[in-house]
């Protein structure tokens, strides 16, 4: 009499197989959701830090030379010093600089992330 060979996965492997996936899919989805709110935070610390040196630039240019670089009397102007736009979703808080003065500025960015960067103001 010929065995008939049996082919395929016990109900055993299958639930095993499930089970990892489900243990992976649980470790895995936080840490993923982490993640984005890190990248969000990292791009506005980026941005901010961006926003400190073109400042600091800026400065320095139109010190040496008053036809050179930017007036800046409030912390939104610092945006125009970037070589492209502020990127959609970022603002920038009002705050009035003085001439040769540094003022602490904020920008806020995407899923409500913040840090500040450092404005110098000159006419």
């Amino acid at each position: 009499m010929l065995k008939k060979r049996v082919v395929g996965f016990s109900l055993a492997e299958l639930i095993v197989v499930i089970l990892l996936v489900g243990v992976l899919a649980v470790i895995a989805i936080p840490r993923f959701i982490n993640q984005t709110s890190t990248a969000q935070q990292n791009s506005t610390n980026s941005l901010a830090a961006a926003l400190s040196a073109a400042s600091a630039d800026n400065f320095a240019k139109r010190s040496a030379n008053s036809a050179s670089g930017s007036a800046i009397a409030n912390c939104t102007n610092v945006s125009s010093l970037l070589p492209s736009s502020l990127p959609t979703g970022y603002t920038i808080t009002s705050a009035a600089i003085a001439n040769g003065a540094t003022v602490t500025c904020t920008l806020s960015g995407l899923g409500g992330t913040t840090q500040t960067f450092v404005g110098l103001g000159i006419s």
